[in-house]
Parts: C-alpha cells; structure tokens; sequence
C-alpha cells in the first residue's frame, strides 16, 4: 500500500477552505470531539467504526481526521480493507488544525 492516502494537514485546510461540505470523519472519543471539532463532521470513534460503516457514503472521498493522525490512520486503513476508495487520512490532525471549529456534540 502507497501513501497515496496521507493528506497534510496544510492541503486540507486548503481544500476546507475551497469546499467547506468535504465529507471529514471524526474518530477521535466523545469528549475529544466535544471540545473542539471540523464544523459539520461526523463522528464516530474509532472503536464503533467498523459497526457503523453503513453510515459513511462510500460514492464521496472521506477525510478522516483525530488528534495526530494515528488512530485516522488505522480508520482510513479499515475503510479501504472494506471497499472505500477516496479515503484520506489527515496528517497530524487536530493537533494542528487552526481552522474553524466548532464544540460540544450533536442532540
């Protein structure tokens, strides 16, 4: 497998400003995300990844992203290992995102 996969975090702020509806998945826990999140990702932690893939559009490229890139790289490798093909891991995540965001989770 190539690296073909691994975006940095400067090219996403790049396409997030250009298409602010990138379909960015959020695997990091509740309280993580809670705090300060990519406005209108979804999320889902990585340990209910594999249950909920019915949930993510396997027709739209993924931006996967967490706190340093670690656990969106083992997300971006599952959903490839069942059929996602436009998947993207962000690299190092949230760690270095000074972008917009937002807090608290969905009701």
């Amino acid at each position: 497998m190539t690296q073909d996969y691994i975006i940095s975090i400067e090219t996403f702020k790049q396409k997030y400003k250009k298409q602010p509806d990138l379909f960015v998945l959020d695997v990091r826990e509740d309280h993580e995300y809670a705090y300060a999140h990519v406005p209108k990702s979804v999320h889902i932690p990585l340990g209910q990844l594999e249950s909920s893939l019915s949930k993510l559009p396997k027709d739209k490229e993924i931006y996967i992203i967490c706190r340093t890139g670690n656990r969106s790289d083992y997300a971006a490798h599952l959903l490839m290992h069942y059929g996602f093909k436009h998947v993207f891991n962000i690299v190092p995540g949230m760690i270095a995102w000074d972008g917009p965001i937002e807090n608290g989770v969905e009701k």
